[in-house]
C-alpha cells in the first residue's frame, strides 16, 4: 500500500531543484496507471475495515495465525506484486494495467465474499499464489484453466474474473469447470441445473453424485420426460440404474426401504414383488430388515444403511394401517375378535408394532399387544426380547411400558442384575443420540420418569442417581452436550415431585411451565381466539365428537353461536366476561374431503380477519392429527392433542410454537373428560384469569371416580409433559 510515487510527482520534485530522491522501497508509476494502483489500495483499506473496527488489523478469523497469513498475502504480497508489475520492463503498458486491475478485482472478490461458506478467509494465501501462477501463463497467452482446475471453488471463482479484460483463452472453459466445482459443493442444486443444461460435459458424473446425495429427490427426476430424465434412465452406474428401475415401476415406493439390500445383492426386486401385495408378508420383511440394520448400526461396525428413514416410515405406516387401526377400531369387541389379526405375528413383529405406533395405539390396544408379545416367546423374558431386536427402540419400549404400567412386569421378567443393566443402559449415552434435530431418546427418558415416579419410587430414585452420575461423567469428559442433557434430565426428574414446587422456569431458563398468562392468550383487542379442528368419519366418530362439543354451548345464555353462510364452520362467542371467540369447522363427510375444504375456508377467514388462535384443539382419530398440525399457527400457546401426544407430534408442535403448553392423552379421548377440561379452561378465560395448571388439574381430578378417574389420569397436563419441557429447554440451552 502506498509504496510508489507517481511519475508526475517525481518530475515536479526534480523540477523544483529538490535534492532528495524517493525512498528505496518506492518506485515510479506512470500517471495513467496511478488510478488503478489507488483502487488496489482502496480495496486493501476495505479489507482492514471488514471487521467494523478502525484498528487497521485483519481479524476475519478467530485464529490469529490465519489473520496474519491473510494480512501478509493481501497486503504485503499484493504490494510486492504491484511493484513487480511496474518494474517489469518486458510488460507493455496495457498488460501492466491489466494485471494491476486484476489485483483490484482479486481483492474486491475476496472482500465481497468474505465469510461466505464457499469463500473461507483462510484462502487468501492460496488465492495470491494462484494469481501469480495465472499471471505468468497469461503473459505467455496460455490458458489459466489448469490453475482454476487445481484450486478450490472459492479461489477459482475469484481468479477467473481477474483475467477477463482482455479475456484469457481459459476463461470460458474455466467458467464451465467452476460450475462443476460449485455443484459438487452444493449437490442439492445438481438436478435443477442439469435439467436446464443436460449436455454439460460433466453431467454423467454429477448424476451419480446427485443420486447418492438425495435418493428421494433423484427418484422424482427419473420418470420425467425430458433430456435429463432420459440421460438418467440410460445411465450405466449400478446405483443410478437401481433407482431408475424403482422409479419407473408402479410399486417404486415399496422398494425404497430395501435399497441398501438391493445394492448389496442381498435381496432382489423379485423377492420384494412376492410380498409387496400382502400386508402381513411385507410387514414381516420390513421387520426382518430393520432388525438386520439395527445390528449393523451397533459397535464395532456402526454402519448406517441407506434409506433407514424410509424403512422406518414404511414399517410404521404398515403397522398402523394393517394392524393398529384395526385393533383400535374394534375396542368394543371381545379380545379374540379384536386381536385376531395379530395371531400370525412373532414376538419381534409385535414389539415393533408397539414402538412405531406410539402416536396412535390405544391403551387397551397396547396392553393386548404387550401380553401377546410374551405369549409368543418360548421363554418370556424382556432382556431376551430386546436382545433379539439388537436393542432397537429399547428406550421407546421402556418409555411405553412405564406409561402403560407394564414396566414392573417387564423388569421382573428377567434376572435382577439384567434389569439393573437395562435401566443403566436406558440412562447412559444420551449425549450421543441427542442433537438439535433429534432429541427422541432423551425425551423418552424424560417422559418415562413421571410415570415411574408415581408407581415405583425406588426405580425413580435409581434413575435420578444415574442422571447425576452421567452428568458427572460428562463433566469429566468435558462433553458440553452431555452436561446439558443430563442437567435437564435430573432437573426434570426432581420436578416430578410437585409438592416441592420446583421453579422449572428459573432453573431451565424457559417460560413458565405451570401457568399461562392471560395476556399471552389475548390479542390486542383483548380477545382469546380458539380454533377447534374436526373430521368427518365413516364411523361417525368425528360427527359425534362435534355434536358433544357443541352441546357445551348450545342453549347456554353465556354463549352465542353463529353459523357462517356456507355452513362449513361456526363461531362461538362468550356473551359475558372477557371475549372468547371459538371457531370450529364442521365434520363434513363425503367425496373430495369436504371437511378439509371446510377447514381451509375457516383458515382463510381467520387470516383475512387477522385472527390468530392462541388455543388450538385437535378432535379426531390419531391418523388425522398430521392434518391438524399443518394448521397450528405460531401464536398457539395451548395445544390439546388428545391421544396424539407421541414424540413426533410434540416435536412438530414445538417447531411451530416453541412455547406451546401441550395436553395429550395415553388413551382415546372421551367426552366425559374432554368437556370438563375445556369447560375449566373457558371459565378461566372468560374470567380473564391466568391458567394455573396445578390447581386446575387438582380440581378436575376431584370430579372423576371409577373408570372415569382412570381415563382422566391418562391425560397429561403440560407441567407433567416432561418430554415437551425437555425439548423446549434443550433448544434454549444449546442456542449460541
Amino acid at each position: 500500500m502506498l509504496r510508489f510515487i507517481p511519475a508526475f510527482v517525481i518530475l515536479s520534485i526534480c523540477g523544483s531543484g529538490a535534492r532528495s530522491q524517493p525512498p528505496s522501497q518506492k518506485y515510479k508509476v506512470d500517471k495513467g496507471r496511478v488510478i488503478f494502483h489507488d483502487k488496489v489500495d482502496t480495496e486493501q483499506k476495505r479489507l482492514l475495515a471488514l471487521d467494523g473496527s478502525k484498528d487497521g488489523l485483519v481479524t476475519l478469523s478467530r485464529d490469529e495465525t490465519v489473520n496474519g497469513q491473510i494480512e501478509y498475502a493481501l497486503i504485503s504480497k499484493v504490494d510486492d506484486l504491484q511493484e513487480q508489475i511496474e518494474l517489469d520492463s518486458v510488460l507493455t503498458a496495457p498488460l501492466k494495467v491489466k494485471y494491476v486491475r486484476g489485483l483490484e478485482t482479486m481483492l474486491s472478490g475476496y472482500n465481497n465474499n468474505a465469510q461466505k461458506k464457499d469463500f473461507p478467509p483462510s484462502l487468501a494465501p492460496e488465492l495470491v499464489t494462484a494469481y501469480e501462477r495465472a499471471m505468468a501463463l497469461d503473459i505467455k497467452n496460455k490458458s489459466i484453466e489448469p490453475i482454476v482446475h487445481s484450486h478450490s471453488y472459492g479461489v477459482g471463482k475469484i481468479l477467473v474474473e481477474c483475467f477477463t479484460f482482455p479475456e484469457n483463452p481459459g476463461v470460458k472453459p474455466s467458467r464451465i469447470a467452476l460450475v462443476e466445482k460449485y455443484l459438487r459443493l452444493h449437490p442439492n442444486e445438481i438436478l435443477p441445473t442439469l435439467q436446464r443444461n443436460s449436455e454439460l460435459p460433466f453431467a454423467d458424473s454429477l448424476i451419480v453424485v446427485a443420486a447418492h446425495d438425495d435418493i428421494r429427490k433423484f427418484y422424482n427426476y427419473v420418470p420425467v420426460n425430458d433430456r435429463l430424465g432420459a440421460k438418467i434412465r440410460n445411465h450405466q452406474d449400478p446405483f443410478v440404474k437401481t433407482i431408475s428401475k424403482m422409479a419407473v415401476s408402479k410399486s417404486g415406493q415399496l422398494y425404497f426401504p430395501f435399497i441398501d439390500l438391493l445394492m448389496k445383492n442381498k435381496i432382489s426386486f423379485e423377492d420384494i414383488d412376492k410380498v409387496k401385495a400382502d400386508n402381513l408378508a411385507y410387514y414381516r420383511l420390513l421387520v426382518k430388515t430393520r432388525i438386520d440394520f439395527a445390528g449393523r448400526m451397533m459397535a464395532p461396525a456402526k454402519d448406517t444403511p441407506m434409506e433407514m428413514l424410509s424403512l422406518t416410515r414404511m414399517m410404521a405406516g404398515k403397522a398402523k394401517e394393517a394392524f393398529v387401526r384395526e385393533i383400535n377400531g374394534l375396542h368394543d369387541q371381545p379380545d379374540p375378535v379384536r386381536f385376531k389379526c395379530l395371531e400370525p405375528l412373532t414376538a419381534q413383529e409385535l414389539y415393533y408394532l408397539c414402538v412405531v405406533s406410539e402416536d396412535e395405539i390405544y391403551t387397551s390396544s397396547y396392553l393386548g399387544v404387550y401380553k401377546r408379545i410374551f405369549q409368543k416367546m418360548k421363554i418370556p423374558r424382556g432382556d431376551s426380547l430386546i436382545m433379539s431386536v439388537n436393542g432397537d427402540y429399547f428406550r421407546k419400549f421402556i418409555k411405553m411400558a412405564a406409561a402403560y404400567n407394564t414396566l414392573d412386569t417387564l423388569l421382573k421378567s428377567m434376572p435382577e442384575s439384567n434389569s439393573t443393566s437395562l435401566m443403566k443402559a436406558f440412562m447412559i449415552g444420551l449425549e450421543k443420540s441427542t442433537t438439535v434435530i433429534n432429541v427422541e431418546d432423551a425425551v423418552d427418558v424424560a417422559d418415562s420418569y413421571s410415570s415411574i415416579f408415581e408407581k415405583n419410587k425406588a426405580l425413580a430414585a435409581f434413575m435420578l442417581d444415574e442422571a447425576n452420575w452421567n452428568y458427572e461423567r460428562c463433566v469429566r469428559n468435558n462433553d458440553r452436550n452431555g452436561m446439558v442433557v443430563y442437567h435437564l434430565e435430573r432437573t426434570l426428574f426432581e420436578s416430578a415431585d410437585t409438592t416441592k414446587k420446583s421453579d422449572l422456569s428459573g432453573q431451565l431458563g424457559i417460560p413458565p411451565v405451570y401457568s399461562v398468562d392471560f395476556k399471552s392468550l389475548a390479542d390486542d383487542s383483548g380477545r382469546v381466539i380458539q380454533q377447534v379442528v374436526f373430521y368427518g368419519d365413516e364411523d361417525k366418530d368425528g360427527q359425534y365428537s362435534y355434536a358433544n362439543f357443541m352441546g357445551m354451548f348450545q342453549n347456554k345464555a353465556e354463549w352465542k353461536i353463529t353459523e357462517n353462510p356456507t355452513k362449513e364452520w361456526v363461531m362461538i362467542n362468550s356473551v359475558k366476561g372477557r371475549p372468547v371467540w371459538i371457531f370450529a369447522n364442521k365434520p363434513l363427510y363425503g367425496e373430495d374431503d369436504p371437511d378439509a375444504k371446510a377447514q381451509a375456508k375457516l383458515n382463510e377467514y381467520l387470516a383475512a380477519k387477522k385472527l390468530k388462535p392462541t388455543v388450538f384443539i385437535h378432535r379426531g382419530h390419531s391418523y388425522h392429527v398430521k392434518y391438524s398440525l399443518q394448521q397450528i399457527q405460531p401464536s398457539a400457546r395451548i395445544v390439546i392433542l388428545g391421544s396424539c401426544g407421541g414424540y413426533n407430534n410434540l416435536n412438530d408442535v414445538l417447531m411451530i410454537s416453541d412455547d406451546a403448553h401441550i395436553i395429550s392423552s395415553k388413551q382415546v379421548g372421551t367426552k366425559s373428560v374432554n368437556e370438563p377440561i375445556l369447560r375449566a379452561i373457558n371459565i378461566t378465560l372468560v374470567g380473564g384469569r391466568n391458567i394455573e395448571w396445578l390447581p386446575m388439574w387438582k380440581d378436575l381430578s376431584k370430579q372423576f371416580t371409577g373408570d372415569f378417574k382412570d381415563k382422566f389420569d391418562d391425560y397429561i397436563p403440560p407441567y407433567k409433559n416432561l418430554g415437551a419441557i425437555f425439548i423446549k429447554a434443550y433448544r434454549k440451552s444449546i442456542q449460541p
